[in-house]
């Protein structure tokens, strides 16, 4: 096997935190071919899809690609200029990715390094962590930002991370945040988001906590994606002082004929009007950054159902984003689970630089090249 980086350590260097953030993807741009080799990389992930590759691949490349990117670009050049770079999930990325290197930087003794991956589409985690190894992180605290656990979306980050890895020479020592479903920054950043809409628009008949869905059987196969679901609208309604009879917790995006965790949003949109429920407020807690399951499934789509059902006011509350509290919960979270590290020597930038260049000197006399 040929091992990379094994050129890329530098005897006597300052170590340095290494930060990486991971969301699910996009598409490098809203054209055809960019979505079919999008989703031919998202949907041959084993984890996203629990299919034998037999009974799979068919369906997939002779069916699905053929006809779902074309459907898919549209969808996407309908949100692609809401923000300068295009792309909703990889603009707010990065605006999350200099907030969070920016407040790091604020409160550690040492240099840090905040990296952004996707796992399917670009920036790759692979290129996010080469950018981490370069800059010198020998610690890195790796953040799926799924809220949530599950198996498709954080363990498949994670699985991303160590193939990689898989290939270096010199791991680095890892941290894993597999989830913050019920973090106390986290959740009162959500309630507080709801309330200033409420405050703004009006208390709704019912406050809709809209998730990604996953298929029935995985939750039956032990994924707890769907309880800590729960939990996270439990707790944010909670902190608003809404009863269970003002709030539901559904579920969105299903895809294929199987059945998915339910009830289904769009469903209970198209039911809740003949209920006599009028005005609607509906969130994601489960998406870090607005996309297009968001800004267009749920800001334009279940709009539709909704109103064409006989609805009268609806109003999608954004995802979190780069606000301030969000951005100060994620950072007092990576903080938590870099305990310890940072308070290393190794990781003070201002160690005894004579050590360190002696350390390099005998390494270099010993004959590494660097």
């Amino acid at each position: 096997m040929m091992y990379q980086g094994e050129a890329d350590f530098v005897h006597g260097s300052a170590e340095r935190l290494g930060v990486l953030l991971l969301n699910l993807g996009t598409p490098d741009e809203p054209t055809t071919p960019a979505l079919r080799r999008y989703l031919k990389q998202f949907l041959s992930d084993p984890r996203v899809i629990e299919l034998p590759r037999w009974q799979w691949w068919p369906i997939l490349n002779l069916i699905i690609l053929n006809t779902r990117p074309k459907r898919s670009a549209a969808a996407y050049r309908e949100v692609w200029n809401h923000y300068e770079d295009g792309s909703p999930l990889l603009a707010i990325a990065r605006q999350q990715q200099r907030g969070l290197q920016a407040r790091l930087e604020q409160q550690l003794a040492g240099p840090v390094t905040v990296a952004l991956g996707m796992r399917y589409g670009n920036p790759s985690v692979a290129s996010a962590l080469a950018e981490l190894r370069d800059a010198g992180a020998r610690r890195i605290v790796v953040l799926p930002l799924y809220p949530q656990y599950a198996a498709a979306t954080t363990a498949s980050s994670f699985d991303a991370v160590f193939d990689e890895l898989k290939t270096w020479r010199w791991m680095p020592e890892l941290r894993t945040i597999n989830h913050y479903h019920r973090d106390i920054g986290y959740l009162d950043a959500l309630a507080a988001s709801i309330r200033e809409h409420i405050t703004e628009h009006g208390q709704p008949d019912k406050l809709i906590l809209s998730y990604h869905g996953i298929p029935e059987r995985y939750l039956l196969g032990g994924d707890p994606y769907h309880c800590e679901c729960h939990v996270t609208s439990r707790l944010v309604c909670e902190r608003l002082g809404i009863g269970p009879d003002r709030y539901l917790t559904t579920f969105q995006s299903r895809f294929g004929r199987e059945e998915w965790i339910k009830p289904y949003t769009d469903a209970t949109l198209k039911s809740l009007p003949e209920q006599g429920v009028k005005h609607v407020a509906i969130v994601c807690p489960g998406f870090a950054a607005d996309c297009l399951e968001t800004i267009e499934e749920i800001g334009q789509e279940n709009r539709e159902y909704f109103m064409e059902s006989g609805g009268e006011t609806y109003h999608y509350i954004e995802a979190l984003n780069d606000r301030s509290d969000h951005l100060d919960a994620l950072t007092r979270l990576i903080l938590r689970h870099a305990q310890g590290w940072v308070e290393h020597s190794g990781f003070d930038a201002h160690a005894d630089e004579k050590e360190r260049a002696q350390v390099r000197h005998h390494a270099l006399a010993l004959g590494a090249k660097q």
